[in-house]
């Protein structure tokens, strides 16, 4: 086996090209896995049984109660948007903000946020607050980069805010409860958000023609205390039943899910706004979303067992293990090499490919791994914002009009990416921003 080490990282770099090239996730991972059983039986250093293994290994997929979650939270999250619920939030909350300098953008932070523990789906945040809060912010003189900024980053804020998609299948994937993650999760993403909603007052104080208050006849709405309560109150009080009885140990994620996905339909009910195509879109998307983790799950299940079986696992290991400045400098590394992949893949490649090689180190260094997961949640949601490659900025750009510059988004999004490290580098210093609620709730 000594002769042909060089099998494992050539399998993770064939997977990365494939990725990079465009190629779907799943049949990358397959493939790729196919491909390298050949070779390594061509060179007898692969022993094919170990393949006998994978039809257990689809099953467990199926019967991970865990997994069931994601459709619910993303159904969820669909139907306040496809049914304009989303819409009329952002529009409240603008005109409650309005008299403020800067009110606008920070309605998009708060909005973001309350999105965020519905959709989380970056993508699906970041298409729908460009399209809904960009034309407005843009037609009320908001400084271009500002806008663009304000919004991308409001828009990653799904990777870190429970109930997010990305922490249940993170929870899984480090064998943790996704409950405990959640409720880890809770402190970080909301300081991140008032990281957000501070470098907007910073930018509205000291430039105020970049952040404009709202002119009198667009802010002056008659009965706006009923609108507030009648548009805001009653998905605040979903997210609060969702939260409240996961964290209170009343349901678990999956059954918590499920309830917000009765309430989001009710809520459409209520307003008029339960109709056919609202239904379907919803379902389209979970159908969609739902379907490509799961696929990808399998894909990796194949990578993952092809790459220990040529040693992979254990290079990796050996690795990470000896590296200088033991945990800390382990932390540091596999912080790096998630921020850097988060450029190239998506982060549910990230979780289901390089997480599982990071766990048992982690493990074995008495890593925390709420901490852990937290930490590679927020890293991860820094990476989706970087230039030139973040993730967001590309979505951003597909629904952006064309008098937004490419450039315009680039530069908006640097000081909400410095707030963003800051807050990372918090959350690195000072673990117990994420283990103190688990742990008062005696988890």
């Amino acid at each position: 086996m000594t002769n042909y080490e060089f099998l494992a990282p050539a399998m993770f770099g064939g997977v990365l090209l494939f990725l990079v090239m465009g190629y779907p996730t799943a049949f990358s991972l397959g493939g790729v896995a196919m491909l390298f059983t050949l070779i390594g039986m061509a060179l007898n250093v692969f022993d094919p049984i170990l393949w006998s293994a994978m039809p257990q290994q689809i099953f467990g997929i199926m019967n991970n109660f865990t997994l069931l979650a994601i459709p619910y939270f993303i159904f969820l999250g669909s139907m306040l948007e496809k049914s304009g619920i989303a819409e009329d939030l952002l529009e409240t909350m603008g005109i409650l903000l309005g008299r403020l300098r800067g009110g606008l953008a920070i309605a998009v932070v708060v909005v973001g946020t309350l999105l965020a523990a519905t959709t989380g789906v970056v993508a699906a945040t970041v298409v729908a607050m460009g399209l809904i809060s960009m034309p407005t912010m843009l037609r009320y003189g908001y400084n271009h980069q500002l806008t663009a900024g304000v919004i991308a980053a409001s828009g990653t804020l799904g990777q870190i805010i429970p109930p997010s998609v990305v922490l249940v299948v993170l929870g899984d994937r480090l064998g943790i409860s996704v409950g405990d993650l959640f409720v880890g999760a809770l402190i970080p993403g909301l300081l991140v958000s008032t990281a957000f909603i501070l470098q907007v007052w910073l930018v509205a104080w000291w430039r105020p023609d970049m952040a404009p208050a709202l002119p009198p006849e667009v802010r002056n709405v008659p009965y706006l205390g009923s609108q507030v309560l009648r548009v805001m109150v009653p998905p605040l009080l979903l997210i609060v039943l969702v939260l409240g009885s996961i964290f209170l140990g009343i349901a678990t994620p999956t059954e918590a899910g499920a309830l917000g996905c009765v309430g989001a339909i009710v809520l459409a009910a209520l307003r008029n706004r339960l109709n056919w195509s609202a239904l379907r879109g919803a379902a389209d998307v979970t159908l969609r979303t739902t379907s490509m983790v799961i696929f990808i799950l399998i894909g990796s299940r194949a990578f993952s067992l092809v790459f220990r079986g040529l040693g992979g696992e254990r290079m990796v290991e050996d690795a990470l293990l000896n590296t200088p400045g033991g945990t800390v400098g382990f932390l540091i590394i596999s912080l790096l090499v998630v921020f850097l992949l988060g450029f190239f893949i998506d982060f549910f490649e990230i979780v289901f490919i390089v997480v599982p090689l990071l766990v048992p180190i982690a493990e074995q260094l008495g890593v925390n791994l709420i901490w852990f997961g937290i930490l590679l949640g927020a890293n991860i949601q820094t990476s989706f914002l970087t230039p030139p490659f973040g993730f967001a900025l590309f979505y951003l750009r597909g629904v952006a009009p064309p008098e937004m510059k490419t450039s315009d988004i680039y530069r908006g999004v640097v000081p909400f990416i410095i707030m963003q490290l800051i807050v990372l580098v918090a959350l690195f210093a000072f673990p117990e921003l994420v283990t103190f609620l688990p742990s008062l709730l005696g988890n």
